[in-house]
């Protein structure tokens, strides 16, 4: 049987951001988690302008090659971990833009968040996201992974220095991830 399909979302686009460093470090651990084939997509790269299809996405009538391309990453994924920083108490805009862009594509997957920030680690963002995923019928994990203080854990190379409850809460997502893919859909997931 094939490996479930794991995409990793880097929601950020802001110059200077540190997602890509959690997105590249989160999509290591998932792949020497050994469960998942761990597809990085960066939102930098996929490059969406804002929403500008003239159909609603469940009508998956997409006229955008951008639109076409985003589907070609996001429907062949099996579950989703989505990367996010918290802006103003909040999710950031290109995340939420790339969700709104599709439908179909997100539908039953299981889906877990990253969350950097502050004191506050990115957690209001994740409340906001759980919103917006479960509409699109995602199915959202409990477990997340929250950095807070995100910038003492980069170091000057790029790469993240995980704690041990970061590292501890990585485990625990993918474990619950897995599961879901197990009992949703087993001849995926074995």
């Amino acid at each position: 049987m094939t490996r479930p399909r794991l995409l990793v979302v880097v929601g950020s686009t802001r110059p200077g951001r540190l997602g890509i460093h959690f997105g590249r470090w989160f999509a290591e651990v998932a792949t020497d988690h050994d469960v998942f084939d761990v597809q990085l997509a960066d939102l930098v790269d996929v490059g969406l302008p804002f929403l500008d299809e003239p159909g609603h996405p469940r009508l998956g009538r997409y006229v955008h090659q951008h639109t076409r391309d985003w589907s070609a990453i996001v429907d062949p994924s099996d579950a989703v971990v989505m990367v996010t920083p918290e802006y103003n108490h909040g999710m950031g805009a290109a995340l939420k833009n790339a969700i709104d862009f599709l439908h179909r594509e997100w539908v039953d997957k299981p889906v877990g968040f990253v969350s950097y920030g502050g004191v506050a680690a990115g957690t209001r963002a994740v409340q906001q996201l759980v919103q917006v995923v479960t509409t699109v019928k995602m199915v959202p994990v409990f477990d997340t992974v929250s950095v807070p203080f995100a910038a003492q854990h980069v170091r000057e190379d790029g790469t993240v220095a995980a704690s041990p409850p970061m590292l501890t809460a990585a485990h625990q997502m993918l474990d619950e991830l897995a599961r879901l893919l197990a009992r949703t859909a087993p001849s995926v997931a074995q």
